[in-house]
């Protein structure tokens, strides 16, 4: 019974665009929500002060390279995976879900260290303000420490969308992100006879929402997702094999998320030359942005598997048609966010609390930033099919070449002029880059890969 429900398969015979949307609109959705809780955490910890906001904001890039690990792995697992069931390999579809969960496993063990010993180090490099190195100190350290809610929350997503499930994918992440947002107030305020806690509060929320969230993703595994069998004696009983597997997808993708968190701290570093406040809105930024990247990294979720199970399957109309549509998608969302951020600056700004000098800052930098937004939804997209077809190297390139050969230097170098908005436009310069590179990177893949199958 259970090997003839593994044989039908929605993402090898469901019309390609009520497909994907299927599959990517739960985790855009879900995505949405992650943003919203992103926004709203940042909006109660601005109400403590803006030293509290800018410590969040000094702390993110370790807490974005949990996550890079955590995400990548995941996007290794899934590739594997996805790929597998496409070739009906289900001993392999099986040993790539167990074996991930034993990495998850080792990967949160490593930053609970990293929590232990690091978080201090990490934000005194970056400021030496004695009340923001507290804030940033107690925050990080809480969220390191207790990352175990982050991975197995993130893994379980990931099984669940690579066997299609995404809509179970997207209960599992947005009720971790409304527990989240209901309990920050209650914990940085102290509502309801607790105590309040401040920063602290803000990170015990979050990763409250993330064990929750863990929790309800492990239940549907198990209770809802027939096509893998997930064995506790197989999470301790490691196979080498297919932990390479994973990683050879995985450790590009780690890397290529990994950049983010060096490009953050080193745009901390430059900023914050010029003030704490100039830090403060590069944070507040990458907050409001996420509203319009992280549904296009729904899409992206849900456009992976969909690629890697008909790349496995030998369907090239399928794999041309679900790009083509993607790539609509997201301009779309991008072309969205642009508006938004050019017409609605102050406002967006407001919702931190902001002080006058920050909506001095922040309104041309939120004007010039986004005028990227569509070609990056675009390289977005086609970064998917390097994902899916095991050739992940591509978007390591992309990414470093954008990050930290192009916007470092350039940014860097612009504020050496001596105007902070001037730093802003070295986003624009590099996400210009970034997608010529995207697109040589994609037509030749297109043409060596897709076009023979």
């Amino acid at each position: 019974m259970a090997e003839a429900v593994r044989k039908e398969n929605k993402m090898g015979y469901m019309p390609v665009k009520p497909l994907l949307i299927s599959m990517s609109l739960p985790m855009m959705i879900s995505m949405m929500v992650q943003a919203l809780y992103n926004v709203v955490d940042s909006i109660f910890v601005a109400q403590i002060s803006e030293d509290a906001l800018t410590a969040v904001t000094l702390a993110f890039p370790l807490q974005n390279l949990m996550i890079a690990v955590a995400s990548g792995t995941g996007v290794g697992i899934n590739a594997l995976l996805s790929r597998a069931l496409g070739e009906k390999n289900y001993k392999t579809s099986d040993a790539a879900a167990n074996n991930g969960l034993f990495l998850t496993l080792m990967n949160t063990v490593v930053f609970f260290l990293i929590g232990i010993f690091l978080s201090d180090f990490f934000i005194t490099s970056q400021t030496d303000a004695p009340v923001i190195r507290a804030y940033g100190d107690t925050y990080l350290s809480i969220v390191l420490c207790c990352s175990i809610g982050l991975f197995f929350q993130i893994t379980f997503e990931r099984l669940l969308q690579a066997t299609g499930l995404t809509l179970y994918s997207m209960l599992s992440q947005g009720t971790g992100a409304i527990i989240n947002i209901i309990m920050d107030p209650i914990l940085i305020f102290g509502y309801f006879g607790l105590p309040a806690m401040g920063v602290a509060g803000a990170a015990y929320a979050t990763v409250l929402g993330q064990c929750i969230g863990s929790l309800i993703g492990l239940t549907l595994n198990v209770k809802k997702n027939s096509e893998i069998r997930l064995k506790l004696a197989s999470i301790l009983k490691p196979q080498t094999e297919i932990i390479r597997s994973i990683y050879a997808v995985g450790v590009p993708s780690i890397l290529m998320m990994s950049i983010g968190s060096v490009m953050t701290y080193l745009m901390n570093r430059i900023l914050i030359v010029f003030s704490t406040t100039a830090a403060a809105v590069f944070g507040v930024y990458f907050k409001l942005q996420s509203f319009f990247f992280m549904p296009i990294f729904g899409l992206n979720n849900g456009l992976i598997p969909i690629l890697a199970f008909n790349y496995g399957a030998k369907k090239k109309d399928r794999i041309k048609h679900t790009l083509r549509f993607a790539i609509t998608l997201a301009v779309c969302v991008m072309l969205f966010g642009s508006l938004l951020f050019e017409l609605l600056p102050s406002v967006l700004l407001g919702m931190f609390n902001a002080s006058p000098e920050m909506i001095r800052i922040g309104v041309p930098a939120l004007r010039i930033i986004c005028l990227s937004f569509p070609l990056a939804g675009a390289s977005i997209v086609m970064g998917s099919i390097f994902q899916a077809f095991s050739e992940s190297i591509y978007s390591l390139i992309i990414s470093v070449a954008r990050q930290l050969v192009v916007l470092i230097p350039i940014a860097w170098l612009l504020s050496r002029i001596g105007d902070v908005t001037d730093v802003w436009w070295a986003f624009p310069i590099s996400e210009i880059a970034s997608f010529c590179l995207s697109l040589y990177f994609f037509r030749g893949l297109y043409r060596t890969t897709v076009s023979k199958l």
